[in-house]
């Protein structure tokens, strides 16, 4: 079972470590002695947190840097305990050792009081999910022996409201001293008015998280392997299993891209042949049918229950960059081995982590909290309440370095497309023809080319120029126009307002983009004109299209709008020979 122990630096984390690991006799023979001996030297006083701040410069400084772990076991079962610094600069530190935690002690120094990362790391505890908690009450020797009850309750009082606030409670308080080791493993004389149960045995009656393997399968691409010599075909699909169980002759989904196989073996090295394997297992298989897949997709198992896909999430963001979070700024988000450009949308509202003060402003501070929208510039996969960390986690890198982490909590793109896409993809059925084989034999890869721009430019004449270039090329093109749609297709819903309508437009779009899905799939490049495209409309078609080769270009003003399109042309531009030389460069396929 995997414990954290946080609190405010210098409340006496790491002591209370070494006591539970003394007075358990779980320290390797001689470490006491030796930690004795290395103070003596350096003539300081013995710690008992000396045992776990291994480092020399914690030594030098007395504080917690990195996290560090140690093992020890009850007769109950064993632990694993992580010790988290406390000191605010370290705060990535902290939750980087809370993240995978399935319980947590939250030390408090008495004397001191309660301290702003006393207040911070509880907010962080409960933004990891992690509900177990008991709260030590430490250094109460330091009191007189009539002043320590009134002590412990003043910290109980103050510290219950704290979490009442953020709706979560702890389930003991423990006073106790880690110095002299009481109410650790055996119970102190100092306290006598302490009739609960020592730290010990509050850890064995935690209860141990929910396995992951009772939950729906989920497995990251991290890498596409193949092999060549020696007639091996082989291509391996490598990555870790976040949670539930995978096994031959499963049907998997790869999303977001929404293609789908079997698991045709499982590959194993120096080890025998094995048929499944479950969370945590770092592992590779190999496909019933080979198709393209890359890093970044998320594995489900088709049965079970999907991931959510989509380009606009909610999210809960903790900032430790030097520089402020703020919107419209190019950062990059990771979730798993998922990589996606983003931008902040919107910041809702603004926490003080410590004081749970919240305002709403535009940036986001070093240590603050924020509720955000942010917007993907392409769809990716993801689980909101889950209990998948893997998968509702992310990180938040700015500038080549992480600066801020985050969980979705929410889904902001239509919530019944995502399931519509989920059955579509399950029910779809595939050609004989793999998309491999048709791109080798058309010698191009499927690609849409998406023209929008104001109503009154000629993007139809741009269209269909670009189109008959690429016929001369020798590509196989298709123009579709949506008046093509509006008229055809749609025509059982097109109205007077048809465009104007955002129920209606919402249904338009969904169509086009299945539509052109269909042309895609075929092996086409496909060149589509449309008015005034929003950016959410964007979104939808790229959630909806099973490509990432989509190109969205828009034309003319307002110049403004040029921020959500790949590529901007004036009025004025020669666009389809611009157009025409972006294919050339990027449609190009490699002969095997």
């Amino acid at each position: 079972m995997n414990i954290v122990i946080v609190g405010h630096v210098d409340h006496g984390k790491s002591t209370v470590i070494g006591r539970l690991l003394a007075d358990t006799s779980s320290l390797p023979e001689g470490k006491l002695e030796a930690v004795r001996e290395l103070c003596r030297r350096t003539d300081k006083p013995f710690e008992y947190a000396f045992l776990l701040d291994a480092l020399k410069d914690e030594r030098s400084q007395g504080i917690t840097i990195d996290t560090a772990r140690c093992f020890f076991k009850t007769e109950k079962r064993k632990y694993i305990i992580i010790d988290a610094p406390g000191h605010i600069e370290f705060l990535k530190n902290m939750i980087t050792g809370a993240s995978r935690a399935d319980a947590a002690l939250l030390v408090i120094d008495a004397k001191e009081g309660i301290c702003e990362n006393s207040r911070r790391h509880g907010y962080m505890l409960s933004m990891l999910g992690i509900k177990q908690i008991a709260v030590l009450v430490n250094k109460l020797d330091l009191f007189d022996e009539g002043e320590r009850r009134q002590a412990y309750n003043s910290i109980v009082s103050g510290y219950s409201k704290f979490l009442g606030e953020i709706k979560m409670y702890a389930s003991r308080y423990i006073p106790i001293s880690a110095a002299l080791g009481e109410n650790i493993a055996q119970r102190g004389k100092s306290m006598p008015w302490y009739e609960g149960e020592t730290v010990l045995e509050v850890l064995d009656s935690f209860k141990e998280s929910l396995q992951p393997d009772g939950l729906p399968m989920r497995m990251w691409v991290q890498d596409v392997y193949k092999f060549t010599s020696g007639n091996d075909n082989r291509r391996i699909v490598a990555g870790t299993i976040s949670s539930g169980v995978l096994k031959v002759k499963d049907e998997i989904m790869f999303m977001p891209s929404g293609k789908k196989t079997f698991v045709k073996s499982i590959e194993t090295f120096n080890e025998k042949p094995r048929t499944s394997v479950s969370s945590g297992y770092a592992t590779g298989f190999c496909m019933s049918e080979q198709i393209y897949v890359k890093r970044g997709e998320l594995i489900t198992i088709i049965g079970q229950t999907p991931p959510k896909t989509g380009t606009r999430i909610k999210a809960s963001v903790f900032w430790l960059g030097k520089e402020p979070l703020v919107a419209n700024k190019a950062y990059k988000l990771k979730i798993g081995s998922a990589q996606r450009e983003c931008k902040i949308e919107k910041i809702i509202k603004v926490l003080n982590a410590a004081t749970l003060e919240s305002s709403e402003k535009g940036q986001v501070k070093r240590h603050e909290v924020a509720e955000c929208i942010i917007h993907l510039d392409r769809p990716s996969a993801f689980d909101v309440e889950a209990s998948i960390p893997d998968t509702e986690r992310f990180v938040i890198v700015d500038d080549y370095e992480i600066s801020g982490g985050g969980i979705i909590t929410g889904l902001l793109n239509n919530p019944e497309l995502s399931g519509m896409l989920n059955t579509r993809n399950i029910k779809w059925h595939k050609s004989s023809i793999t998309h491999d084989v048709r791109e080798r034999y058309y010698r191009q890869r499927a690609q849409m080319i998406l023209i929008t721009g104001a109503k009154e430019i000629d993007k139809k004449s741009i269209a269909r120029q670009l189109e008959k270039m690429l016929l001369e090329e020798g590509k196989i093109a298709y123009y579709m126009g949506i008046g093509n749609m509006l008229y055809g297709v749609n025509a059982d819903i097109k109205s007077e307002s048809s465009m104007i309508s955002q129920e209606e437009r919402r249904e338009h779009i969904r169509r086009l983009g299945e539509l052109s899905n269909i042309i895609l799939d075929a092996g086409n490049i496909l060149v589509v004109t449309a008015s005034d495209l929003l950016a959410q409309e964007l979104d939808t078609l790229r959630t909806i299209i099973q490509t990432d080769e989509i190109l969205t270009v828009w034309i003319g003003k307002p110049e403004t709008r040029a921020k959500d399109f790949d590529l901007y042309f004036g009025e004025k531009d020669n666009v389809a020979a611009s157009l025409l030389a972006f294919v050339r460069e990027t449609n190009k396929v490699t002969k095997e």
